[in-house]
């Protein structure tokens, strides 16, 4: 059996929830009504053999209705297929249910895409963020976070004054040369030693 003759199989058991099927390069992808996604990822794990959930992750489609992508990325051991899932969400409710109890890997999974993009999963047994610190108010990987950061409060980390997030490694500044001229290392290139001396400790 291939991704595609699976694919075809939960047509036939959910056909008014699945909304678009792309065939692209060998690889298949079923977009699925959020409603039905967890329904539709047990029957990919218990009747199709899916028992390995490689990836969820999100995209951010700033400016349209719905505004959220989550992605999840199946994989048959047994039959070597991979199939890929989607579901929609809206930026107001911006919440589909976790897979959590399908797949114990989701945890991380899901942790990240709420923390970075502040879409949640009902019924996840730990839903706090993994990266960034709680109480922390942005979702960084969303479209309107620059990229230089925002200067950000965190009195109960380590000092009172502003945090500044701007400058990070992978900021880099509008000019006519190319993405080595423009990457913040090759700006601050004259800063940093060509030798280094070590001083043995007595």
């Amino acid at each position: 059996m291939s991704a595609a003759d699976d694919a075809t199989r939960i047509e036939g058991s959910f056909a008014p929830d699945i909304f678009e099927r792309k065939e692209f390069r060998g690889e298949t992808t079923l977009s699925v009504h959020a409603t039905r996604l967890h329904d539709v990822a047990q029957f990919c794990r218990d009747s199709l053999g899916y028992d390995l959930l490689l990836d969820i992750c999100s995209v951010d489609h700033y400016g349209s209705h719905p505004r959220f992508e989550v992605v999840y990325e199946l994989y048959s051991i047994a039959n070597k297929t991979h199939l890929r899932l989607k579901c929609t969400t809206g930026e107001d409710e911006s919440e589909v249910d976790s897979v959590c109890d399908l797949w114990p890997t989701a945890n991380w999974h899901e942790r990240e895409v709420w923390d970075m993009m502040g879409i949640k999963f009902r019924n996840h047994p730990d839903l706090r963020r993994i990266l960034m610190w709680e109480g922390y108010p942005y979702h960084p990987l969303r479209k309107e976070f620059p990229l230089e950061g925002i200067p950000t409060d965190v009195p109960d980390v380590a000092f009172t004054e502003v945090a500044p997030l701007a400058g990070g490694p992978f900021v880099t500044i509008p000019t006519e040369g190319n993405t080595e001229v423009r990457e913040p290392r090759a700006r601050h290139a004259a800063e940093i030693p060509t030798t280094a001396t070590f001083i043995a400790e007595p």
